[in-house]
């Protein structure tokens, strides 16, 4: 399975629904609708590589912050 997003790719932070701030060192509620730029990406495998998920390093535009996302809290930047 290719990853949904690619690195360059601009993108829109969007917290999953029903988000738990146990599962994660930080909240990105405060980046939520920002506009972010995929800078490299990384993906692991669960078994014998037939279940495959992908987390995403995305610099921040108005920041420069980078954060590490999940595919479901992006969106693609269509301009």
């Amino acid at each position: 399975m290719a990853p949904r997003y690619e690195v360059g790719q601009k993108v829109i932070i969007t917290p999953a629904k029903n988000q738990s701030l146990s599962t994660r060192d930080y909240d990105i509620g405060p980046y939520a609708g920002k506009n972010g730029e995929v800078t490299d990406y990384y993906w692991v495998s669960l078994g014998m590589g037939t279940e495959v998920f992908y987390t995403y390093v995305v610099r921040v535009e108005d920041s420069n912050k980078e954060l590490v996302l999940h595919e479901d809290e992006l969106q693609p930047y269509i301009e």
